[in-house]
């Protein structure tokens, strides 16, 4: 199976939303550097996290899958 592109969804997602990578960061607890390191797609974020930047943005895992 393929491995999700979580980086490309998250920052396309973000910017949507208009949030900065330091406000999304800072809401969720996490460093603007290991955010960007996700972004980038070096690192892979757990699945909780990512659920918890759905629901920061108030997106459904399912619309971040299909981006």
């Amino acid at each position: 199976m393929e491995k999700e592109q979580w980086g490309r969804k998250i920052r396309a997602f973000r910017k949507l939303k208009g949030y900065t990578q330091a406000e999304l960061a800072k809401e969720l607890g996490i460093s603007l550097t290991f955010l960007g390191e996700i972004e980038r797609e070096s690192r892979e974020p757990e699945t909780e996290l990512v659920r918890k930047i759905c629901d920061k943005l108030s997106i459904s895992l399912q619309e971040m899958k299909e981006l």
